[in-house]
């Protein structure tokens, strides 16, 4: 359904984009006609990311990383400023950048709840307002798309508070601003995956082979999701293809949000006590 011409013009942040699902949809966008910016904390991480959505561009697609922390404002907003200076302009953003961990809730600190939910729902509200500022300053309409997950809504899910917590905050500004903004012909969707795997992500949620059929036991389509589809969703969703939609979440999951709470299984492992111990384990291993 896209062409190489789909997002011409473009030029789309991506927060997070130095590796996992916003790195696939950084190159997606590129191999499309899209500028990319991408920025994270981690500078080797986005050089290298940076060659490889360049890889997959077309011919004259122009590719720049931002070493920023989205959880600063000012940094934020110095990031955005640099961005349109950098490519004239910028017209779509995504709101990838995210954490997450296992705990039982009891056990949680307020630092390890703050760290998810800053640069969660913080995070997303920093990029989203220096964008939304720049596109209402200078008359221009915009695109922003903000990844949640399946347990933003109705279910929550346990063992990972500090993320539905602030997942649910991104999917209520989502709503918020798409009425909010629609005067401004500036557009807010958001996607929810389901089960993705990415490196990371997958070491800190999903350690071992039990749990790894715990999940696909959960899923009615009974595999994981490929990031070229959510890539294809995200891109359908940036493009010219959907100007009337806006407000909108989009799951994208093979059905597992049917089971409802995406990681209550665990409290099927053991007792509390052995789960608690499988955390441990986990944090040990990931250090």
């Amino acid at each position: 359904m896209f062409t190489d011409d789909t997002l011409e013009g473009q030029t789309i942040l991506i927060t997070g984009g130095g590796s996992g699902l916003g790195l696939s949809m950084a190159k997606k966008f590129a191999s499309l006609g899209s500028n990319i910016a991408i920025c994270g904390r981690t500078e080797e991480k986005l050089k290298k990311a940076t060659q490889e959505i360049s890889d997959k561009g077309k011919d004259g697609t122009e590719v720049r990383y931002y070493v920023a922390d989205v959880r600063d404002y000012d940094h934020v907003k110095e990031m955005v400023d640099e961005v349109v200076s950098d490519f004239g302009s910028m017209t779509g953003l995504v709101n990838n950048a995210a954490g997450n961990f296992l705990s039982a809730s009891e056990d949680l600190t307020p630092g390890g709840f703050k760290a998810v939910v800053d640069i969660v729902l913080y995070g997303s509200f920093n990029c989203t307002h220096a964008f939304g500022n720049y596109l209402i300053d200078q008359d221009k309409e915009g695109n922003i798309l903000n990844m949640v997950t399946t347990y933003s809504e109705s279910t929550g899910s346990a063992f990972v508070l500090p993320s539905a917590c602030g997942k649910a905050g991104v999917l209520a500004m989502t709503r918020s601003l798409a009425y909010e903004w629609a005067t401004y012909d500036i557009r807010l969707n958001a996607i929810a995956p389901g089960p993705f795997p990415t490196k990371g992500a997958w070491e800190r949620l999903v350690p071992d082979e039990d749990a790894k059929e715990q999940f696909l036991s959960k899923i009615p389509a009974r595999r994981f999701g490929d990031h070229e589809e959510l890539a294809n969703l995200a891109t359908f969703l940036m493009s010219d293809m959907a100007p009337y939609i806006t407000g909108e979440c989009v799951v994208i999951d093979g059905g597992e949000r049917l089971s409802a709470g995406q990681f209550n299984f665990i409290d099927q492992l053991g007792s509390r006590d052995q789960v608690k111990k499988f955390f441990a384990a986990m944090r040990e291993r990931t250090q």
